[in-house]
């Protein structure tokens, strides 16, 4: 792509996977995108690796995410959802299959408090590095849930925190630490040049490109133009972290 030419970390990826249970979430089942529906698509586009994000409709199941990474390969991860309850030989088990995080999904309603998620967060850190993602509206959190966030050991927002209104508290967030995806340009309501230009200036560790396929529910799915528009906007020193360098630090892929 024209102002950056080298391998590409995808940090947001969905695998729907039929064989494995799918939960309608507001009525809500995707269609199957299987892992080599993704490698195809990926292949064209530089991508060496990945992040397999778990979404609203596969709940709590693990199998379906642990036979994703087995066929994705050694270079992909995996972004799971799982409960505070969850047993520590349980979520080791899991970072040996290559997992790195945990997604809490409030847009879409999550069932966890932000004090059970500040609190599954020291633990599943010190246990073993994992980070929490948070799938929000950054507009529409209390100032203290916010606070909570930016108290967390590491945190990712999903999709520029999705809307104009939270853009501020984002960047704050990023100036502390926090890394933001770049993705979903076809779900969000924020400008995304603008955004990204502000994240970057905050904290030029923080953004993180992802594809978003299959852009589930998306207005508009993802483009290879959304790549173009990222690179554009932050020039190849940027572009070459957003694009590989801050995802690969953060989620550790076993093998690229």
């Amino acid at each position: 792509m024209k102002g950056y030419s080298g391998p590409v970390y995808d940090a947001h990826l969905h695998i729907v996977d039929p064989r494995f249970p799918l939960v309608a979430n507001e009525g809500f089942v995707p269609g199957a995108y299987l892992s080599g529906d993704y490698l195809a698509a990926a292949k064209p586009l530089g991508i060496v690796g990945g992040a397999v994000v778990s979404g609203s409709f596969q709940a709590f199941d693990q199998d379906y995410l642990l036979a994703a990474l087995a066929e994705l390969g050694p270079g992909y991860v995996g972004v799971t959802q799982i409960p505070a309850s969850t047993l520590d030989h349980e979520i080791l088990a899991l970072d040996a299959a290559g997992v790195r995080a945990v997604r809490f999904n409030v847009y879409r309603g999550g069932s966890e408090s932000f004090a059970s998620i500040a609190s599954f967060a020291r633990r599943i850190h010190r246990l073993c590095g994992w980070h929490v993602e948070l799938y929000a509206d950054m507009a529409k959190l209390r100032p203290e849930e916010v606070d909570t966030l930016s108290k967390l050991p590491q945190l990712v927002v999903d999709h520029l925190g999705m809307s104009e209104g939270g853009l501020a508290r984002l960047v704050d967030l990023a100036r502390a630490g926090a890394k933001v995806k770049a993705t979903g340009f076809g779900r969000v309501l924020v400008d995304p040049e603008d955004a990204m230009e502000r994240i970057a200036a905050a904290n030029p560790d923080s953004l993180m490109f992802g594809s978003d396929l299959p852009s589930t529910r998306a207005r508009r799915p993802f483009e290879p133009a959304d790549m173009e528009l990222i690179a554009g906007v932050l020039g190849p020193e940027l572009s070459r972290k957003a694009f590989h360098d801050n995802a690969v630090k953060l989620y550790r892929p076993r093998s690229l």
